[in-house]
């Protein structure tokens, strides 16, 4: 099984070049979504979940690596989750989220790193808005509509 060092090394090595919306490292955001995950209490399988958890959707690790991974099934289960897929509804996106142990708490840290404000605030008006909107409902559905940026999440 991998370690978690090698998960961090594996997933900043797959977005190596891509930034985020304002224009920061990606890996900025992975590592934010991974601490917010131990934060809020998570453990080994969801913290790599976390490090992984854009991978297969921004296409930066195919699903065939991911099946075949040196990770737990578990972790494989939680990122395969909250990967989104082509056309599909945010609903039907929350509903096998809220179905795979663990990837709630995965969500949850990802989307509050998201929504952090001094993160929107880098960002023109319009996109500001439209993810605001966005990340509101998913939260709803999600169930955590008062889920809150950490302070201190970069």
């Amino acid at each position: 099984m991998l370690t978690l060092s090698e998960v961090e090394a594996l997933a900043r090595a797959a977005h190596e070049g891509q930034t985020d919306k304002a224009g920061r490292p990606y890996a900025e955001h992975l590592r934010a979504v991974a601490e917010g995950v131990r934060s809020r209490g998570g453990d080994p399988d969801q913290i790599a979940a976390a490090w992984l958890h854009d991978a297969v959707e921004d296409d930066a690790l195919s699903g065939a690596w991911l099946r075949e991974a040196a990770l737990s099934d578990r972790t494989k289960d939680i990122v395969a989750a909250v990967t989104k897929r082509a056309g599909e509804t945010p609903e039907a996106y929350a509903e096998r989220i809220l179905a795979t142990p663990g990837a709630l708490l995965v969500k949850e840290s990802d989307l509050a790193h998201n929504a952090d404000p001094a993160r929107l605030a880098a960002l023109a008006e319009p996109t500001r808005t439209r993810l605001t909107e966005k990340y509101a409902r998913m939260r709803a559905l999600l169930g955590l509509e008062n889920a809150q940026a950490l302070p201190g999440t970069p």
